[in-house]
């Protein structure tokens, strides 16, 4: 397994805990629990930005520029609904 796939798997691990944690935040039944949640959740998504950083800078995670005119269209769509 090289350096690549190795982030990709831990990218992937990260994106899952964070979804725990929100479904955590979400259920919680008390406040203290909810901010545990949170406050774990928080730090799970800088460690994902990091991650993903760092997969960025080595040109392993490559992103699209959204089109201007599919921008507008969601845009529209959501305005809409409301």
């Amino acid at each position: 397994m090289d350096d690549r796939n190795l982030m990709q798997d831990i990218l992937l691990l990260e994106k899952g805990v964070c979804d725990l944690y929100m479904h955590g935040a979400i259920e919680s039944s008390t406040q203290n629990i909810n901010q545990t949640f949170k406050t774990a959740l928080n730090e799970s998504l800088c460690m994902q930005d990091d991650i993903y950083k760092k997969m960025e800078s080595k040109g392993w995670y490559q992103t699209e520029q959204a089109q201007q005119d599919k921008i507008n269209t969601l845009k529209q769509k959501f305005t809409n609904m409301q």
